[in-house]
C-alpha cells in the first residue's frame, strides 16, 4: 500500500470548504423526524418473516429469579454469565422467534460481521467454538448465538415472539412485575434490560410510499419468498425484475453486490456515499488465530480492544483495517488527550483524517471504471463521522451494465414514490421492487424509547424523571428509585466498534450485582450521591465533542444534523479504562449499591 499523502495547508482549507458544503447538501430541517416507526399502517415491514406466527402456549404469572428483556447477544451473555453465577431461574423475554437479536433479523444477501470473528463472536473460550471464516456470515453468527443459549440451558424459562409492555416494581413483594404482548403477568426479583439498538426498522418518511404498487421490504426482514435465494445469493426471482434500493450504509454495502448479480435492474438511491475500505475475507484455520492455546479468544479481543480504543499494544493480533485506521475511529481519543492542548491535537488529527480519506476516494477511482459514477461514490467528510464498511465487491458492482447510481443529495433524499416507482430530481424511475436499506431506530429500543414504561418506586416514570432531571445512573447500570433495574447499553457507560465485547463486560457485571444481592439478600440500588458522583466523572473528564459533529454531513451518529444530545453520555476514557474501573469498583465498593430488603424473600 502506497504512503498516504500529507496535505499541506492550503488544500486542508479546500478540503474544509468541500466538506462544508456537501454537508449543506444533505442535512434536512425536520433532521430524525425525516423517518417513521415501522408501526401502525407500517407494522408489516417490522413482521417476523422467519418465524410462522407465535407458537401457542399458556399466559404465565409465575416468579423467575431474573428477567431479562432481549434475546440478542445481550440477552444471551447476560443469561449465561448469570448461569455461571448459579442463578436458577433465568426467563428471556424476545420479540424474535429465537435467540440472536439483530442476527436473527438481519438475514439479507451478503450479510456478515464487519469485525473479524475470531473478536466478535463471544464466548468462543468456553464453547471452544473457532469461527471458520475471518469475517463470519451471519448465518454463522446466528448459530452461535444459539450454541451459547443452549450451553447454558437459557431455552428452558425463555418467550419468544413476546414483547414486554410494562414494568412496575412491587413494593410490597420487592419484585417487578412484568407485563408482555402475550398477556402474562409474571414476577422477576431483577430485571436487566438488553433490548439493543439495531433491532427495531426505521424507514424514510417518503410521501406516497403506501401508494407504491410494487412489492418493498426492510432488508431486517428480507423477504426470500419473492426474491428467492439465500443469504449466499441465487435470487432468481428478480431476474426480470427492476429492483430499488435505498441506503448505502453498512447493510447497503453488502447486499447491493448480492442484488447486481441477480437483478434484472438494479437503482441505488444514495443521499451519502459511506467510506469503502479493503475487506480481503477469507477462510482461517485454528492454527492461524491461536485457537490451540487456553484463553486465546479473550486474548485476542483484548488486543483489539486496546488498539482500537487508542491504547498501547505490543502486538496487533488482528491487523485488519479496523486497527490500522485505529488513531481516527473514536475522534478525541485517550492516547492522544494525553499530550497537548485542544489546538495541537485538531491539527494533527485534520492532517491524518484527510490523509485517509484521500486514500479512499483514491480506491473509489481505482474501482469504478465510469469517471461521474465514481464521483458520486467519493464521501466528503471525516473517516469518523459514519460508520466505516468494507468491501472488495461493491465498488466494482458499479461496473455492471445491469446497475445505475442515483445520487438523492440535492433532493435530501427521494421526492415521492408512486404506484410504479419512485422519483428524484423531477425524473421517474420504474421499480417492481423497493427495499429500504435505511437502517434501525438506534437508541429508541426498550426502557430509553418510551415504548416500555417503567415505573420504580411510588409509581415514578423512568423517563419522566430522566426528561426533568436528565438521565441519571451509577456506570449507565442502575438508577435510584428503580431497585433491581439493570440497565445495559452505552448510555454514561462505553462503547466500541466491537460491540459484543461491550455486552460480555457489562454482562459480568450485571451478573456480579446480581450475585452480590443475592449473597446478602439485599436490593440492588445506589444512592442520588453515587450517581452525582458518576455524573461528576463523566463530566470533568468529558471532551468537547461538538467540533466535530458539527461539521459532519448527517446520519445517527450526529442525529441527522444536530448534534449530538445534550449532557455527557458515554464515559470519557475508552472502553479499556472503563472495564477496568468497574472490575475495581466491584472488587472494592460494590456493597455501597446494596440496600437491606424490608420483604423476605419467598
Amino acid at each position: 500500500m502506497t504512503t498516504p499523502h500529507t496535505p499541506d495547508p492550503h488544500e486542508l482549507a479546500a478540503l474544509r470548504e468541500r466538506y462544508r458544503l456537501e454537508r449543506e447538501r444533505r442535512v434536512r430541517p425536520d433532521g430524525p423526524a425525516q423517518y417513521r416507526d415501522a408501526d401502525a399502517e407500517f407494522g408489516y415491514y417490522a413482521a417476523d418473516p422467519y418465524t410462522e406466527g407465535p407458537v401457542e402456549r399458556a399466559t404465565l404469572h409465575d416468579l423467575v429469579d431474573v428477567a431479562v428483556i432481549g434475546g440478542g447477544f445481550g440477552g444471551i451473555l447476560t443469561g449465561a454469565r448469570l448461569r455461571q453465577q448459579g442463578v436458577a431461574r433465568v426467563r428471556i423475554v424476545e420479540k424474535g422467534g429465537d435467540f440472536g437479536g439483530t442476527w436473527y433479523w438481519n438475514r439479507y444477501p451478503g450479510v456478515h460481521c464487519d469485525v473479524e470473528s475470531h473478536v466478535y463472536l463471544p464466548m468462543l473460550d468456553e464453547t471452544g467454538y473457532v469461527p471458520r471464516w475471518k469475517y463470519a456470515p451471519g448465518d454463522e453468527i446466528r448459530r452461535h448465538a444459539v450454541r451459547i443459549a443452549r450451553r447454558f440451558d437459557l431455552y428452558a424459562d425463555a418467550l419468544f415472539s413476546t414483547g414486554v409492555t410494562g414494568l412496575t416494581w412491587d413494593e410490597a413483594s420487592e419484585t417487578w412485575l412484568v407485563s408482555t404482548d402475550r398477556g402474562d403477568d409474571f414476577r422477576a426479583a431483577y430485571v436487566v434490560s438488553a433490548t439493543g439498538t439495531l433491532t427495531d426498522p426505521k424507514l424514510p418518511g417518503i410521501p406516497g410510499v403506501e401508494d407504491f404498487a410494487g412489492h418493498t421490504f426492510h432488508t431486517s426482514r428480507w423477504d426470500y419468498a419473492y426474491t428467492g435465494g439465500t443469504p449466499e445469493g441465487g435470487m432468481t426471482r428478480l431476474a426480470d425484475k427492476r429492483v430499488g434500493i435505498v441506503g448505502t450504509g453498512a447493510t447497503g454495502i453488502q447486499a447491493i453486490p448480492m442484488l447486481a448479480e441477480d437483478a434484472g435492474h438494479l437503482y441505488v438511491f444514495q443521499r451519502t456515499p459511506s467510506t469503502v475500505d479493503e475487506r480481503a475475507n477469507r477462510r482461517t484455520a485454528p492454527g492461524d488465530v491461536g485457537a490451540g492455546r487456553a484463553g486465546w479468544a479473550r486474548e485476542r479481543r483484548d488486543n483489539f480492544l486496546r488498539i482500537v480504543s487508542g491504547e498501547s499494544a505490543e502486538q496487533d493480533l488482528v491487523a485488519d483495517r479496523w486497527t490500522t485506521s485505529a488513531g481516527l475511529l473514536e475522534k478525541l481519543l485517550p492516547s492522544f488527550r494525553r499530550h497537548g492542548d485542544r489546538q495541537t491535537f485538531e491539527a494533527a488529527y485534520e492532517a491524518a483524517d484527510a490523509a485517509k480519506m484521500t486514500e479512499l476516494r483514491a480506491r473509489v477511482d481505482r474501482c469504478v471504471t465510469d469517471p461521474e459514477t465514481a464521483e458520486r461514490l467519493k464521501p466528503w467528510y471525516r473517516y469518523a463521522c459514519k460508520r466505516p464498511t468494507f468491501s472488495d465487491l461493491y465498488y466494482p458492482a458499479f461496473n455492471r451494465d445491469n446497475v445505475t447510481l442515483v445520487d438523492t443529495a440535492d433532493t435530501h433524499g427521494i421526492e415521492r414514490v408512486t404506484e410504479d416507482g419512485v422519483v428524484v430530481g423531477g425524473t421517474a424511475y420504474a421499480l417492481d421492487c423497493l427495499i429500504f436499506a435505511t437502517g434501525f431506530n438506534v437508541g429508541t429500543s426498550g426502557i430509553h424509547s418510551g415504548r416500555l414504561p417503567v415505573r420504580g418506586r411510588g409509581g415514578v416514570h423512568l423517563l419522566d424523571r430522566w426528561r426533568r432531571q436528565g438521565p441519571r445512573t451509577l456506570h449507565g447500570f442502575t438508577s435510584n428509585g428503580f431497585p433491581n433495574l439493570i440497565q445495559l447499553g452505552t448510555l454514561q457507560n462505553a462503547s466500541s466498534v466491537n460491540f459484543t465485547h461491550i455486552l460480555d463486560e457489562q454482562a459480568v457485571h450485571a451478573a456480579a450485582l446480581v450475585a452480590a444481592a443475592e449473597a446478602d439478600d439485599a436490593l440492588i440500588e445506589p444512592s442520588p450521591a453515587s450517581e452525582d458522583s458518576w455524573l461528576a466523572v463523566l463530566a470533568e473528564g468529558a471532551p468537547d465533542h461538538e467540533w466535530f459533529h458539527a461539521e459532519c454531513t448527517p446520519g445517527y451518529y450526529n442525529r441527522e444534523g444536530r448534534g449530538r444530545p445534550n449532557g455527557p453520555i458515554a464515559y470519557p476514557h475508552g472502553a479499556v479504562a472503563f472495564h477496568q474501573l468497574l472490575q475495581e469498583w466491584r472488587e472494592k465498593s460494590l456493597t455501597e449499591v446494596l440496600r437491606s430488603r424490608t420483604v423476605p424473600r419467598s
